[in-house]
Formats: structure tokens, C-alpha cells, sequence
């Protein structure tokens, strides 16, 4: 069981010292613009190509998950977000799916109470909804700043957005409150995936890969940011490069900064074959983006076909002789 997790974190570590000793032995060039430009084009390619499977995916009945009384009869109320029959109220199901992960938020755990007889509790997963839209949100917070290293001027709304993540200002450099979340739900989920035994059972290595990822990613920013002093200039002026496909590698520029962007690179990299494309999988997903209009619209199969079919009349014709010989009732005498 501790190979699940243990060979992942060890593939990250080394995936850093990879990059660390590779900076310091004159491969810079590398890890600094072949493997990230190699990166970015597997995640826009893989992301398409999973985007457009399934899209093509046919669907040829309604299978919403829904939750909510549907609507009937004029007398029965319907809920209208959890259960939708228009287009708007998918809409809006959507969008609280998307910015406020609604179904996570009421989901239940179960457990064997061996206080009642050992019967089965169901508990309000409170913490979980909370940590998972923690993350998504300081990392959404953290992608969006970072675009300050490859834009010039920096746009404003980017600017915006830094001040308001700093805004406690503790310390030199101030400190960013995404800074501080994301790191804390990343090893929130973690601990719930070691900790829980009934998880732990159904994690894979899949499952523990992008978590220590992207804590090693969060823990090479932060020492780059408060513990170790880097050569920004020169971070700024490489990714610039990058942008403007005129790469170039100043000097200065340590081993730290080349270990923090190959685990980027490698999670852009690994985000399509994993289960982190539940970002575009969210948009596609029949459960989720489909009307349930099945009581006042007849929804016909197109697969469905003309095959030929042997009714009873045909199967008495057949065998009404017999019939008659056994005493069974046929409509029919001859």
C-alpha cells in the first residue's frame, strides 16, 4: 500500500534533482525552453484531442444526475437548478457547479456508527468542499499573477489581482495569501487520502502524483520567493523570451527557479492523461449539461433502426396446429 504513495513522491523529488543538477551541468537550455515549449504543446494538443473525444461521444438519451423533483403535473413543484427542463436552468446549474462546486458541497460520507449497533451515519463532508474550492481558487489566484513574468506592461487587472492577494502585509516580501492556502489544501487533501482508510484503499499512485506535484511546486515557489534570493530580472527576461519565441538563458539564474519550472512543465505536460481534465470534462459531461425534459418531450434513439419483429399473430399462425393439441386458447381456430 505505501507504494501508492511513496513511488510518486519520490518520482517528484528526483523529477526536482533531475532538473537542479541538469541547471548546474549546463543544460539549462533544456529545462528552461525545449522542455517547457515540449510541454505546452502536449497539454493544448492532449487537451484537444480529449476535448473533441468527447465531444463526438454520442448521446443518445437523457441521463442527467439530478436530485430534485422533475417537472410533471402542474401541482407538483419542480426544482428548478437541481432538476432543469430549460436551457437556462442548466445554465444556471452549471455555472454553480463550476464556480461553487454545489454538488460537493452537499455530499455526505457514510460510516458503521459502533455507538448504534453498528449502523450505518452519513456526516456533512463540510472540510472537503471547503479545501477543494480552496485550491482551486488560490491556484487559479496563483496561475493568474504569475502572468506578470510574461506580459509587458503588466496588465492591470493582474496588478489588481497581486495587491489584493497581498494585502496582508506580513513580513518582506509580503506575503500572498494564496501562498499560504493552496499549500495548506493540497496537504489537507492529502492527509485525507493517507488517513482515511476507506480512501487510501481506492487511491492509486494517479491519485497521489499530481498532489505532491503540485506541492512541490508551491514549496520551490516559496523558498524562491521568502527563503531564496533569485535573480528576477533574468527570470522575467527568459520568460519573455519564451513568449516571444526569441528564448534566450541569462545568467545568474540557479538551479532552484530550473527545478520550479520543470515540475511546471511536467504537470502541463501530464494535465491531459490525468484526472485533472475534469477542468474540460466538467463542460462535456452529459450528467451535468443536459436538460431533464424526458416528461413533456419523447426522445427518440438515432441508432434505433427498422429490424424485423414477430408478432403474435405470426407466432399463433405458426404454431396454432400445436396450440390447439395442448388446449391453448388461440384467437384464431383456423
Amino acid at each position: 500500500m505505501t507504494q501508492k504513495y511513496l513511488i510518486p513522491l519520490a518520482a517528484v523529488f528526483l523529477l526536482f534533482l533531475v532538473a537542479y543538477t541538469g541547471a548546474g551541468a549546463g543544460l539549462g537550455w533544456f529545462f528552461g525552453i525545449v522542455f517547457p515549449y515540449l510541454a505546452i504543446i502536449a497539454f493544448l494538443v492532449g487537451f484537444v484531442i480529449k476535448v473533441m473525444g468527447w465531444a463526438a461521444s454520442a448521446v443518445p438519451f437523457r441521463i442527467p444526475t439530478t436530485c430534485g423533483q422533475q417537472k410533471s403535473l402542474d401541482w407538483i413543484q419542480q426544482n428548478r437548478i437541481d432538476n432543469p427542463d430549460t436551457t437556462l436552468g442548466v445554465f444556471v446549474r452549471m455555472l454553480l457547479e463550476i464556480f461553487t462546486f454545489r454538488s460537493l458541497f452537499r455530499n455526505t460520507k457514510a460510516a458503521f456508527n459502533r455507538n448504534a449497533s453498528n449502523r450505518i451515519t452519513y456526516s456533512w463532508e463540510i472540510f472537503l468542499w471547503v479545501a477543494a474550492l480552496a485550491f482551486h481558487y488560490a491556484f487559479l489566484v496563483v496561475l493568474l499573477r504569475h502572468f506578470r513574468f510574461f506580459t509587458s506592461p503588466v496588465p492591470g487587472v493582474v496588478q489588481f489581482l497581486e495587491a489584493l492577494d497581498g494585502i496582508v502585509q506580513v513580513g518582506l516580501p509580503g506575503l500572498f495569501l494564496s501562498g499560504v492556502v493552496l499549500p495548506a489544501a493540497v496537504l489537507f487533501l492529502l492527509a485525507r487520502r493517507l488517513f482515511d482508510a476507506k480512501l487510501r484503499y481506492i487511491s492509486q499512485a494517479s491519485d497521489y502524483f499530481p498532489l505532491f506535484l503540485i506541492l512541490g511546486i508551491a514549496a520551490t515557489g516559496i523558498s524562491m520567493r521568502y527563503f531564496t534570493k533569485v535573480d528576477v530580472t533574468g527570470i522575467k527576461e527568459m520568460t519573455m523570451g519564451l513568449v516571444t519565441l526569441s528564448p534566450t538563458i541569462p545568467d545568474g539564474i540557479g538551479g532552484l527557479f530550473y527545478g520550479h519550472l520543470f515540475l511546471v512543465s511536467i504537470l502541463f505536460a501530464y494535465f491531459p492523461a490525468s484526472k485533472l481534465m475534469h477542468l474540460g470534462g466538467v463542460f462535456l459531461s452529459p450528467t451535468r449539461n443536459m436538460a431533464n425534459n424526458t416528461r413533456a418531450k419523447r426522445h427518440v434513439n438515432p441508432w434505433n433502426y427498422d429490424v424485423p419483429i414477430h408478432t403474435y399473430q405470426d407466432y399463433e399462425d405458426h404454431f396454432r396446429d400445436k396450440m390447439i393439441e395442448a388446449g391453448l386458447p388461440v384467437d384464431k381456430k383456423e
